[in-house]
């Protein structure tokens, strides 16, 4: 039972930070921009927040965790929030490849963020030594008296505020696309950006908006992993490949950030499937780290097969737009 447990937990804990990049890619994507940078934008994300709570924990002899906390959620949020904005001037007022933008972004936050990882890691006096633990403190933070129950509290309530953000997070986005009139006018320019400029509606301006708030949320993901996931602390290349797993969920979750609750925690549950599964060797502990992409592979074959609209991508997804003269 305990062992069940723990997996049920761990499983969240990895599921949490490919939410926060899923959601991101759903309100990028429904605006007709497809962003591969996710996952470099991530790694931005993460170390900015890291900088910013790590920098202001050793400008003074006693930090306020709260302090911290909010200083590196701001840094996040413009950190990750500029990385979406460069992918937005190269692909939707220069009109360049978004596949091509969008590999170039992930390369560059990676390389980003392994560099100012590594170098914070030397000021700090080696690897593995970068010390924010009372910002961390604050980001791991427990629901007092929920999380002493027994067994649910274990389950529900023994995680920081970033894993429910995550989860009220996915709610209101879909609330917002599904029954507000920007949400609607949103999904409208991804279907069709012609007819949506031709009711009055701004397509660049949604575009834009829509892409750095949503590298804005994904960048949270990488906050999640490197201060409540891992502690506060940094290691070069440490995300993996979540942020291509966030990707893969947008599929899964037929782009319905309400459905990425459940897939993420299926995909976290998936990807460390392997730990708990005796005997295996390392091939087959790497074929196990497969299965989140077979499933979204085999997601994918039955929507398409079943053709219903409301599980498809955005029509205009990946593509440019170009106004006509009038």
């Amino acid at each position: 039972m305990s062992l069940i447990l723990t997996f049920i937990q761990n499983a969240i804990g990895q599921g949490v930070s490919i939410l926060y990049g899923a959601s991101g890619e759903i309100v990028t994507e429904k605006s007709g921009n497809l962003n591969l940078g996710i996952p470099g934008i991530m790694y931005m994300g993460g170390i900015s927040g890291l900088m910013g709570a790590f920098f202001y924990e050793k400008s003074t002899e006693h930090p306020n965790a709260f302090a911290g906390l909010v200083i590196s959620i701001l840094v996040t949020l413009l950190a990750s929030a500029f990385g979406g904005l460069i992918y937005s001037i190269l692909t939707i007022t220069l009109r360049a490849n978004q596949n091509v933008v969008g590999l170039a972004l992930t390369t560059f936050g990676v390389g980003f963020g392994n560099f100012f990882g590594g170098s914070i890691s030397k000021l700090a006096g080696g690897v593995g030594q970068i010390s924010v633990k009372t910002t961390a403190a604050a980001f791991r933070a427990r629901i007092p008296g929920l999380s002493e129950i027994p067994v649910i509290g274990d389950v529900l309530f023994s995680y920081g505020f970033l894993t429910y953000l995550s989860v009220i997070l996915a709610v209101l986005l879909t609330y917002f696309l599904k029954r507000t009139r920007k949400g609607l006018n949103l999904r409208a320019i991804g279907e069709d950006p012609a007819t949506a400029d031709a009711a009055g509606i701004n397509v660049s301006r949604y575009k834009y908006i829509a892409t750095v708030s949503g590298a804005a949320i994904a960048g949270l993901g990488g906050l999640y992993f490197v201060m409540e996931y891992l502690g506060g602390t940094w290691t070069n290349n440490g995300f993996g490949d979540r942020g291509w797993l966030a990707i893969a969920l947008v599929i899964l979750a037929l782009w319905k950030p309400v459905n990425a609750i459940w897939g993420s925690f299926l995909f976290g549950g998936l990807y460390i499937l392997y730990i708990y599964l005796p005997g295996l060797t390392r091939a087959t502990q790497e074929l196990c780290k497969m299965l989140p992409y077979v499933v979204t592979i085999i997601v994918l074959i039955l929507t398409s097969k079943r053709n219903k609209q409301e599980n498809q991508p955005p029509a205009s997804l990946g593509e440019a737009y170009f106004r006509e003269d009038r």
